[in-house]
Order: structure tokens, then C-alpha cells, then sequence
């Protein structure tokens, strides 16, 4: 019998009672929903590569703005010209670098025009000298452009240096010159030479002080200055007090020094020791001696200035050294005095020129063919470099911006100065600094000052400290309550309970958080500020009171617990919850009258106030708006981040594992402890980085919630400030590429890569931990 050709048998079908045949049709995907899937698969991938590309272009962007940061100064050569042919004692630059002038110690000043036609010129002093008399000292202070000189004739004089602007008829700009001066007044002995004069003036006080020789040896002499305010502006300089301070002065001196305060003389001596006198009340005394080089083999002095501000001196010794100098109040002395707060590379050699900037704490010295500046905050060299000429003296603008040396020829060379950024480095931003007036380098953040001469305080680590100290306890108040909400929440309670509690946590991480900041602000801090010893033993009694009603609930016989369903144990224990958070709150005072007690040592009344007893038991502060109440509100705010996770990650573990442990006899308890929780470890662990970055970058309830105060210590009852505050607060009014304005953008980096490097920790040990207790 042939066999049946198998291409030609029939199909069966429905009526011959065999399987039907699949109809490929059914089995085909719309075009259009193919070209939806491409298009859809093509717009993931360019919207990846875009969040990616826009992540990069932010951290490109923010690298532009510090970079600069961290640049040096730059010094390039503009112009030459030919301004004296002998080496004069002093020269000076206008506000615009187009009219300096020297001054040799004669009756006039030249000046010389470096953009017009007038070539060099001279202006006359404003006084006449007697015969025979002649200028033996003088000394140039161009923050005020005063030039106070004195004559072989015990006679002093303060010289004004006036410049101003004229414009001609196409807008050209002329500058101008003129002398301004009282008359010559007398200081010391009459007849006998001043060498050394110095002159301070802060507006209200006035002082000249001046070393003379004499027929019997050195003097030292003072006189206080005042000028009466008229109707018509400020009068006439007088001398007003004279005071002798020979017996102050040090043997050879070679130095004198009056700072802007005119409230003080300096004195040093070539042989290296400095006087350091101070007036007060109207007298003259003797506050300290000291030799900023004692410790060398020859300690002596070849110079001394003031950096801006006259609070700092930098000393230069015969060997190069060069060492600074401020005041300071050490511990338990009523005075300022002078101590070291810094030291310099040391120079070629004994530096012959030094010039103070006007804007900030930068300064340049040097000697022969050497110049180097330095920053005295920073304690850094922010340019040097050999010249091609001999250094005869220098000088720096009002604005910084151009650099004057006069060589031994006469010729003035002025060279373009760029350094933007002179406070700030890498030990600005992460390392110590002996700022004016602190006892110890230490780290702080003081971005703006009263005046332009205190200097800027940039250090991150506060910021950084503050941030960490934030976080740290607002997880500490968060993530036992998430994490443990959760493993209830997931396998404790009852279903249709759950599925109104998840929803409700969820929307709570939508609530603004300068909303959450107000609160904390105008509600929440009174209340804490008044009531700790209530919050101490709530916090105290509620874990207890956990642990001995789950204690009691254990050991009640079955017939009893087998009346509340499974997942309503929360309905007793609700209520006594709530009950001992109201008797715990109440027994608050009463817990205050028994422990926290402070006795006046005056008068021996003694006080029940916590917030007189933790300063005086522990040192700290205690700060209305404090890490307390941020540790509450930021932690009420991370809270629904991290349940809303490790609620998903525990509610996924399979529950055929959970069965199969409930079969072997394992309670509920035993089943999440050991199963559970650790399949659902990795996610966990998830939950909890998503919630300190969230931590880290909060800003507003930082902001609101705190006093804001850059500190470093980890008092629970004391503020702080984080990065993202910081930035906040400060970057809208930050000039423009301003110091301060990158200094931000470098807060953000430093909060970009904290948190960048803790995401990367954190994804490390959440894949180990996905590693180690997978199930497949």
C-alpha cells in the first residue's frame, strides 16, 4: 500500500476533530507599533546619553569657574620710561598707573606723564624750610597717599598727595597733581636731625612718631595730632600731645613703624630686637620686646613693614628669612601682642624693597634683580622671578593691578599684574590658617568682613563638618524609625491597613521642604528650647515601652493574642504609646527640677533651666535652633524616602521562602530576622544612601532650622552650616568670578564629589550584599 504524500495531507480541522491549526496572523506585530517600539528604544537611549552628557556639562562648567582658583599670579611687562637720574627715596603710583611720581628728599616732588605730553614735572612742598634746614627723613603710606617727612631740624610735616581727573573735549583724560600740607610743626629737641618718621591716621586719631639723633645719643619722641571739625569740614592739624619714649626704644634702632590705627609705635633694631609701645587712655607703655629671629645665628632685622590692614609684620632678616608677625590675645592675658604666624621661603638674601598691597594682604619684596610676591594669608608665593635689571624700589597701585620697579638707572619699568585670587589655594580651602587676631590656625569660613582689610576666611572644612554633622543626626533620628516602619509595614501588618499607610508615607516625601524649614523654625525650636527634659524621656521610655509590651504580648497565653487578628497589634499598642508620650511630657519639668539644676555663684539661687545647666556642665552652647531640631525635621523628611524603598525591597522577597520558614516552625519574627532581611539587604542598603543624599544636599530646612554658623563640634544643642546652605545663602550676592563667587562653585563640587564617592561606596556594598544573598 503506498504511502501518503506528506506535502498533500490535509490540515485537520475543528469539524474532523483534530487540533486547530495556529493562524501565523495572530501572531504579527503591527507596523506601527514596531515603529513606535524603534522610536521609543532609539528616544531611551538619546534621552540617556543626554542626562549623561548634561551631568558632564555641569561638572565641566563648575571646573571652569574654580580653576582660576588655584591659578598663580601672572606678570607681564607693559611700558618703560625714563623718570630720574638719581635713586630717589620714595615712589608712588596714581590710581591709574599714568602719573607717578619719586621723591628724593629735596623741596619738590616729580612727577612724571606717562600717556600725555608733559613729561616730567615738579611740584613744590607746600611749606618753606629755614636755612640750612633740609629733609632728612621721609616715609610714603599710598593708601592714604600721605607723605609725612621730617627735617635736620626736629621739624615733621604731612604731606598730601592729591590726584584727580580732567576730561577735554573728545572724552581725553588728563591726570593731575597736587600737594597738600599744614605747616612744618616741631617733635623732640629743636635743632637736631629726625632719621626715621613714621605717621598713622585712622580718621579720629592721629600720630607722628620719630627717632632723632642728638647731641647726647637716639631719642624717641610722639605726637599725637588733632584736627577740629567745623561747619565747613574737617580744620586745621595740630599737634596735640607730646610724649618721650626714649627709654622704650632699643639699642640701635633702624625701624619705626606707626600703624593706621595710630595707636601704637614699632621699633626695631638692626641687632634684631623690636619695641612694641601702645597707647592707652592717653598714655604711652611698653606692651612687649621680642626678636623675630632669635632662634637664627644672626638674628638680626633688615627689614619690617606692615602688610594691609597694619595688623601683621613681615619681618625680613640679613639672611633672607622672612617671617610674619600679628596680634593676637593669647590665653588668659588681657593684651594683644605680637606672636609668629607665619614663615616665607626665605629670599636670595636681605630684601632692600618691599610694597603692600592696597586691596588685600599681598605684598612683593625682594632685592638686586629678585621680586617676589607673597600672600601673608595664604602664606604662599604667588609669583617670582629674576629681572633683567638692578631693583632700585618699587611700588603697586590702588587696584593691584600694575607693578612698578624703578631700576638703578632711572628708569621706571611697569608691568601688568593679574592675580584675581590671591586668598585662595589649597590650604585656604582644606588646611589650617593663623588668621589676624585668632589665637591658632584653625579652620573657618567668614566669607565677608566689616572692613576691606580683614582678610577672607575660605576653609571648606567647616562646611564639610557641618554638612556630615547635619546628616548624621537626621539619619539618627530617621532610620530607625524607616527601616523598622517598614519591616512592619511589609510583614507585621494587616494588608488593607497597608495599603493606606504605604500611599500616605509616599506623599509625605512630596511636602516642600521650606515648608518643613518654617516649621522647624517658628514651631518646632521654641517648644524643643523649653521642653529637652521632656524629649529625653520620651526618647528614653518609648523603646522600653516597645520592648516590654512585645515581652508581655509574647507571654500571654494564645487564647488571648488569638483575639487581635494578626497585623492589629498595633491598635493596643497605639494607645499606650500615646499615653506615655503625654506622662512623659508632663513629668519634663519635674525631671528638670530634679537633675538640671544650676546654682548663681553669686547670689547661690539655684535654677532649673536646661538651658542655663548644659553650658555651664558641658562648655557647649545652647542654640534655640540647633542639630536637634534638624535632626527632627530633615529626619521627618528622609524618612518617607527611605521606607518607600526598603518597604519595596522587603515586600519583594518571595513568599514561598517566607512560607517555607513558617512551615519549619519559625515565627514571624525569626522569619524577617533571618530571611528577610537579609535577601533584602541589598535594597536596604539602597534606601539608606538615596536617604543621605538626600540628607546632604537639604537646604532649606538647614538653612531655616539652624542658625547657620559655620562651627566645627558635634553638640547636638549647636547649629552648623552645610555646602548646600552655604551656597544658597551666599552665591546671590557673590560678585560675579569674584573669590568668593568660584569659592561657591567649589562648594558644589566638593558636595558633587562627597556625594559622588558615597553613592560609589555605597553601589560597591550594595552589589556584594545582592552577590552574597541572591537566590539564584
Amino acid at each position: 500500500m503506498p504511502e501518503p504524500d506528506s506535502q498533500h495531507t490535509p490540515s485537520s480541522s475543528p469539524d474532523s476533530g483534530g487540533s486547530p491549526k495556529p493562524v501565523p496572523a495572530r501572531f504579527q506585530v503591527a507596523p506601527a507599533t514596531l515603529r513606535l517600539d524603534r522610536f521609543m528604544t532609539h528616544a531611551i537611549k538619546v534621552g540617556g546619553v543626554t542626562i549623561i552628557v548634561a551631568v558632564f556639562g555641569i561638572l565641566v562648567f563648575i571646573l571652569f569657574q574654580i580653576l582660576p582658583l588655584f591659578k598663580g599670579a601672572a606678570v607681564e611687562e607693559m611700558t618703560r620710561q625714563q623718570i630720574a637720574t638719581e635713586n630717589p627715596w620714595i615712589i608712588g603710583l596714581d590710581e591709574w598707573s599714568e602719573l607717578p611720581f619719586t621723591y628724593s628728599g629735596g623741596t619738590s616732588v616729580l612727577f612724571t606723564d606717562l600717556k600725555g605730553d608733559r613729561g616730567s614735572f615738579e611740584i613744590k612742598l607746600p611749606f618753606d624750610l629755614e636755612p640750612e634746614e633740609v629733609i632728612s627723613a621721609a616715609r610714603f603710606h599710598p593708601h592714604k597717599q600721605h607723605l609725612v617727612v621730617g627735617t635736620s631740624k626736629g621739624r615733621f610735616a604731612v604731606i598730601t598727595i592729591k590726584y584727580s581727573p580732567a576730561f577735554g573735549p573728545n572724552n581725553e583724560r588728563t591726570i593731575n597733581a597736587s600737594l597738600d600740607a599744614g605747616d612744618l610743626y616741631p617733635i623732640g629737641q629743636p635743632g637736631f636731625p629726625i632719621v626715621n618718621i613714621d605717621y598713622g591716621d585712622s580718621g579720629d586719631a592721629k600720630l607722628v612718631a620719630a627717632i632723632q639723633e642728638t647731641g647726647t645719643g637716639t631719642e624717641h619722641h610722639v605726637v599725637t595730632l588733632k584736627q577740629k571739625q567745623t561747619l565747613l569740614g574737617a580744620g586745621k592739624i595740630e599737634p596735640d600731645k607730646a610724649f618721650d619714649l626714649t627709654a622704650d626704644l632699643p639699642e640701635n634702632p633702624q625701624y619705626l613703624l606707626v600703624p593706621a590705627q595710630a595707636n601704637a609705635v614699632i621699633v626695631s633694631s638692626a641687632s634684631g630686637e623690636v619695641a612694641y609701645s601702645f597707647l592707652d587712655r592717653g598714655e604711652f607703655s611698653l606692651r612687649q620686646t621680642f626678636s623675630p629671629f632669635k632662634d637664627l645665628d644672626d638674628p638680626g632685622i633688615a627689614r619690617v613693614d606692615f602688610v594691609f590692614g597694619d595688623v601683621s609684620l613681615v619681618f625680613s632678616g640679613v639672611n633672607g628669612e622672612q617671617r610674619v608677625f600679628s596680634l593676637f590675645r593669647p590665653e588668659n592675658e588681657p593684651d594683644r601682642i605680637f606672636g609668629q604666624t607665619k614663615s616665607f621661603p626665605p629670599l636670595p638674601g636681605p630684601a632692600t624693597f618691599f610694597v603692600a598691597s592696597q586691596r588685600n594682604k599681598t605684598f612683593i619684596c625682594g632685592l638686586d634683580r629678585f621680586a617676589s610676591l607673597r600672600n601673608s594669608t595664604t602664606e604662599t608665593v604667588r609669583w617670582q622671578d629674576t629681572l633683567p635689571f638692578e631693583i632700585n624700589a618699587a611700588a603697586l597701585d590702588r587696584k593691584g593691578e600694575t607693578l612698578a620697579f624703578l631700576d638703578d638707572a632711572g628708569v621706571l619699568h611697569l608691568y601688568d599684574l593679574h592675580d584675581p585670587h590671591p586668598e585662595a589655594g589649597w590650604k585656604a580651602f582644606f588646611g589650617k590658617i593663623w588668621y589676624e587676631g585668632a589665637s591658632g590656625p584653625d579652620y573657618v569660613w567668614q566669607s565677608g568682613g566689616g572692613s576691606d582689610d580683614l582678610e577672607p576666611k575660605l576653609s571648606m572644612v567647616p562646611l564639610i563638618f557641618g554638612s556630615l554633622k547635619g546628616t548624621l543626626y537626621a539619619m539618627i533620628f530617621a532610620v530607625p524609625i524607616a527601616i523598622l516602619s517598614a519591616i512592619y509595614t511589609a510583614h507585621f501588618l494587616h494588608p488593607p491597613v497597608k495599603r493606606i499607610v504605604k500611599p500616605t508615607m509616599e506623599i509625605m516625601a512630596s511636602l516642600p521642604s521650606v515648608v518643613l524649614g518654617f516649621l522647624a523654625a517658628l514651631w518646632l525650636a521654641p517648644i524643643i528650647e523649653t521642653r529637652v527634659p521632656s524629649i529625653i524621656l520620651i526618647l528614653l521610655a518609648l523603646p522600653t515601652a516597645a520592648i516590654v509590651f512585645g515581652q508581655l504580648w509574647n507571654r500571654l497565653p494564645i487564647q488571648y493574642r488569638n483575639a487581635v487578628r494578626p497585623g492589629h497589634e498595633y491598635l493596643i499598642f497605639t494607645p499606650i504609646m500615646l499615653l506615655i508620650m503625654w506622662a512623659m511630657w508632663q513629668l519634663g519639668p519635674a525631671f528638670e527640677k530634679l537633675l538640671f539644676v544650676v546654682t548663681d555663684p553669686e547670689t547661690g539661687a539655684k535654677t532649673a533651666d536646661f538651658r542655663l545647666w548644659w553650658p555651664e556642665v558641658t562648655g557647649t552652647p545652647f542654640d534655640q535652633r540647633n542639630s536637634l531640631v534638624v535632626g527632627f525635621m530633615m529626619g521627618f523628611a528622609v524618612i518617607p524616602v527611605i521606607f518607600t524603598i526598603a518597604e519595596d525591597s522587603l515586600s519583594n522577597v518571595p513568599p514561598s521562602l517566607t512560607a517555607a520558614s513558617a512551615a519549619l516552625g519559625a515565627s514571624r519574627w525569626q522569619t524577617v530576622r533571618t530571611i528577610v532581611i537579609p535577601i533584602a539587604s541589598a535594597g536596604i542598603f539602597s534606601a539608606l544612601m538615596i536617604g543621605f543624599g538626600r540628607a546632604v544636599g537639604e537646604t532649606m530646612i538647614v538653612v531655616m532650622a539652624t542658625g547657620n554658623t559655620p562651627i566645627m563640634d558635634w553638640n547636638i544643642f549647636s547649629g552648623m552650616r552645610t555646602l548646600s546652605a552655604n551656597i544658597a545663602v551666599e552665591l546671590p550676592e557673590a560678585p560675579v568670578h569674584s573669590t568668593h563667587y568660584r569659592t561657591l562653585f567649589l562648594g558644589a563640587l566638593v558636595l558633587f564629589a562627597l556625594t559622588f564617592v558615597l553613592n560609589t561606596v555605597a553601589e560597591i556594598l550594595r552589589q556584594h550584599l545582592r552577590e552574597k544573598f541572591k537566590l539564584v
